[in-house]
């Protein structure tokens, strides 16, 4: 297995980061032309990974719907970090902080307009770790 950690500046706003572009540049290294399996995992527990469409609305969407299913009030027990922070600890049981994704051929096998991005809704931690995990079978 080969692996990889990238960094991902996030800022200190809600937002949904494409990270395609970062896969497909460590896949070309390490890939070599193999059939396997690409993993993203994002060790943290405010963040998560998906697979979704980018570029046209989706990424706001996403957001606000999980902040009419998840509003960032004070409701929540776990009260650490900013006002609302609590849901943030939730967001991970919605949105997995993984994805696994087929490769054929050393090429990620993903729909025509699915992307994979990075789900962050924590303005405490501007700064992610990324870790990327090739398997070559």
């Amino acid at each position: 297995m080969r692996t990889q950690v990238i960094e991902v500046h996030t800022g200190t706003r809600e937002t949904v980061r494409d990270l395609t572009r970062d896969c497909a540049a460590f896949l070309r290294e390490v890939a070599e032309g193999q059939d396997g399996l690409l993993h993203v995992f994002v060790p943290h527990a405010t963040a998560g990974v998906a697979i979704l469409e980018t570029g046209a609305g989706s990424e706001e969407d996403l957001l606000t719907a999980l902040r009419d299913l998840l509003p960032p009030d004070d409701r929540w027990r776990h009260r650490h970090g900013s006002p609302g922070h609590g849901r943030d600890h939730v967001v991970p049981g919605f949105i997995p902080p993984y994805a696994t994704i087929p490769v054929i051929g050393g090429r990620m096998a993903l729909g025509t307009w699915q992307s994979i991005v990075l789900v962050d809704t924590n303005g405490d931690n501007p700064h992610r770790k990324v870790r990327l995990s090739f398997l070559g079978g």
